[in-house]
């Protein structure tokens, strides 16, 4: 399970940079049965981490698993709250273990595995409860990029266990730092408020991910205000693609959340529900702020796509006047660029100053009109 020193690899996790669709996911395999575990979602070189947090309201203990034996569930813990953290999802045979030693259903690790997953909550008759949702990070900033991290929980009687996939850090450590310090509510209560308190790191995190969006939301507000003629509009439909990502990561935790405060659930206490429901305010918060922005994104749109519109009109028209302007003298100069032998004018010593000042007065006299007419 530890990755030794000689050859560890650099922990540089999941291709997040390159974006999405530089990934190179593992194809699914259509044709297996239900319950078949076949993991999906990009390669990864690191080891899976285990590790398991053990505590009380009295006491704390928190070890690295060696041995995939000692995630066993110990009967003589059974005033203990165990907190069992996989970190990595990678390797199916090391998860099919583990679901053996918690009696948990194939087709319940069959989503754990499956990164492309969309966020679900399922109730067993084994008693556990289900769910996965996703985790957003931001890769960049300009232009800005989102990924999703896959990350499932299953809770039990006095237990919960995480699943999240490899990457260069530990998202959950907030949680056990808390939980080391004996800081708050969570080592006085039950393996539901450690599930809340997990899930709402999910979901604290999705607001620092708001900021960000509506950071590069509020620098192309200001170049459509401003008319900059560099705004690339395939840069906006990029925005507008991350927050439509964004959403549909989010949206289905909303309904997770409120089955979980509306259903009898026996995983669930009535002194926790509270949490859960502030929790759900937060979401529905998360996601009215994304409603908020996608609109003003197509707002922004419209007014770029109309700016270019009429900065495209007042070059037709100054083209057009120009035009209108050069037509009666292109007519004039025609007139006298045939090649007749008899035409009066042609006699006139002065004919040549006549044809001038006939040009011009026509010129003149257009502009003054286009003037009059304000359409110049």
């Amino acid at each position: 399970m530890n990755e030794t020193e000689s050859n560890k690899p650099a922990r540089n996790g999941p291709a997040r940079n390159g974006g999405r669709k530089s990934r190179k996911y593992r194809k699914r395999g259509l044709l297996t049965s239900p319950g078949t575990l076949t993991y999906i979602g990009p390669d990864v070189a690191l080891k899976t981490k285990i590790r398991r947090i053990r505590y009380n309201e009295h006491s704390f203990k928190k070890e690295n698993v060696t041995s995939l034996d000692e995630c066993r569930p110990d009967h003589d813990a059974q005033n203990f709250i165990t907190w069992l953290n996989v970190d990595g999802i990678h390797e199916v045979p090391l998860i099919e273990k583990l679901g053996k030693f918690y009696h948990l259903h194939p087709l319940l690790l069959e989503d754990v595995v499956n990164t492309e997953h969309k966020p679900k909550l399922e109730l067993y008759d084994t008693g556990h409860l289900f769910l996965t949702l996703k985790m957003l990070h931001v890769d960049s900033e300009s232009p800005i990029s989102i990924s999703s991290e896959h990350v499932s929980f299953v809770l039990g009687k006095n237990y919960v266990v995480s699943f999240q996939e490899e990457l260069t850090s530990d998202i959950f450590t907030t949680v056990e730092n808390r939980l080391e310090a004996s800081v708050g509510k969570t080592r006085r209560n039950g393996p539901d408020y450690l599930l809340f308190a997990l899930m709402d790191v999910v979901v604290d995190n999705y607001f620092i991910v708001l900021e960000k969006l509506g950071d590069a939301l509020d620098t192309t507000e200001d170049q459509v205000i401003r008319g900059v003629q560099e705004l690339s509009l395939k840069d906006m439909y990029a925005l507008k693609r991350e927050l439509t990502l964004a959403r549909r990561q989010i949206w289905p935790l909303r309904d997770m959340v409120n089955q979980l405060i509306r259903e009898d659930s026996m995983q669930i206490s009535k002194e926790v529900i509270p949490y859960y429901r502030d929790l759900y305010d937060h979401i529905m918060q998360v996601l009215d702020t994304i409603d908020s922005y996608r609109e003003l994104m197509a707002s922004l749109v419209d007014v770029h796509l109309s700016t270019i519109s009429n900065r495209m009109n007042q070059v037709m028209k100054t083209l057009t006047i120009f035009s209108a302007v050069f037509m009666p003298l292109t007519f004039i100069v025609g007139v006298y660029g045939m090649n007749f032998e008899f035409m009066p004018e042609l006699k006139d010593p002065n004919g040549y100053y006549y044809v001038w000042g006939l040009m011009v007065a026509v010129t003149i006299g257009m502009i003054f009109y286009f003037k009059t007419k304000k359409w110049m």
